[in-house]
């Protein structure tokens, strides 16, 4: 008999581990005569993987190790890279720089301030720990100079929301944990709130999410919005409206085609068609009700729109808003919605 079982997803270790892993390499050829081949490290959950160390090298005053990025089962666009950290003489503290390949912040509302580097604070803490836990143990000073390095790291940013978060010059160094699951989609979902936390202390009234590049485009078109006031919404519409609950902005626009529409209308949170399906019974039932000709049978959302006709995408789009509205709760958020065909056109609408 065949073993239906689907394989067990394999996790990985997010960029601040492995800078972290680097960082406590370098010390011990700093402070203590040679490279280990291997470091091993306490994660923030009590995890305790081990790390090859790679390209090591030292000099007066100075040593540097690489970790070789491994996200598992993920698709990480840092998967492979090498994460390198350079330790030298220096302080007061410990003190970041961002080498090749990291970027630097140029806009508020990120965790980092104004001008540093992008080190998140959770990597920050782990690697200052790595320091202070090997100065006691050598007897040396925490003084410290860390310079974090991603070779092709600007390449890779290009890849990622970094530039519309004012992220410029390459990657971010994340984690909270430590640990990169396979496909749970948090570190997407973090960076919609990022582009929040952006967009507010920007002081900008009007934000969107999109559930992709077309209806992005469309809606930005529309509303004449800046980059920065697009957030990277994707299937992630219950992410990006609870966090507006909690951290509002005036008004908010979403836009996307019929389809992932109208699974935000009968109520679904994720819209990624692996996790939330049309439920055509619902819309045919609300369909009849607003006069329009029964989908019920329908077997896609375009079938259903070319039974009901063009009355369809403004029905969707005043449900996806309902549900937004039911979301936000007593948030103060105005909220519009667009339905955009897959050639960029706007073919239904519901706002105030």
């Amino acid at each position: 008999m065949m073993d239906d079982t689907p394989p067990k997803l394999r996790r990985g270790w997010t960029t601040g581990a492995c800078a972290t892993a680097a960082t406590k390499g370098a010390l011990m050829r700093l402070w203590g005569g040679a490279f280990p081949a291997r470091v091993g490290l306490v994660l923030p959950r009590g995890e305790t993987p081990e790390f090859t160390l790679v390209d090591c090298a030292a000099g007066a005053g100075w040593a540097e190790c690489g970790v070789v990025k491994d996200a598992g089962d993920d698709p990480d666009v840092t998967h492979g890279a090498t994460i390198r950290v350079r330790v030298s003489a220096g302080g007061p503290g410990v003190r970041f720089r961002a080498g090749e390949g990291v970027g630097t912040v140029t806009r508020p509302g990120l965790p980092v301030a104004v001008g540093e580097p992008a080190i998140n604070p959770v990597p920050r803490r782990m690697m200052t720990g790595v320091v202070a836990e090997l100065a006691s143990l050598h007897g040396r000073s925490a003084d410290l100079d860390l310079t974090v390095s991603v070779p092709g790291g600007a390449e890779l940013a290009e890849k990622t929301w970094n530039p519309r978060l004012g992220i410029v010059g390459g990657l971010s160094i994340l984690g909270t944990t430590g640990v990169v699951r396979p496909f749970s989609c948090a570190a997407w979902i973090a960076s919609i709130h990022r582009g929040i936390d952006v967009a507010r202390a920007a002081g900008l009234a009007h934000v969107a999410g999109c559930t992709g590049a077309t209806s992005e485009t469309a809606v930005q078109a529309l509303h004449a919005l800046p980059d920065h006031a697009m957030l990277d919404m994707g299937d992630f519409a219950g992410g990006m409206l609870k966090y507006l609950a909690r951290h509002p902005i005036p008004h908010l626009t979403i836009g996307g085609g019929i389809g992932k529409l109208a699974k935000l209308a009968q109520g679904a949170r994720d819209l990624h068609s692996g996790r939330s399906q049309i439920d055509f019974a619902h819309l045919g039932a609300a369909a009849r009700a607003a006069g329009l000709a029964d989908v019920s049978d329908a077997r896609t959302a375009l079938d259903a729109l070319d039974i009901a006709g063009p009355g369809l995408a403004d029905l969707v789009a005043a449900g996806a808003r309902q549900t937004a509205l039911e979301i936000l709760g007593s948030a103060p958020v105005s909220v519009d919605c667009v339905v955009v065909t897959r050639d960029g056109r706007i073919i239904g609408y519901a706002g105030t």
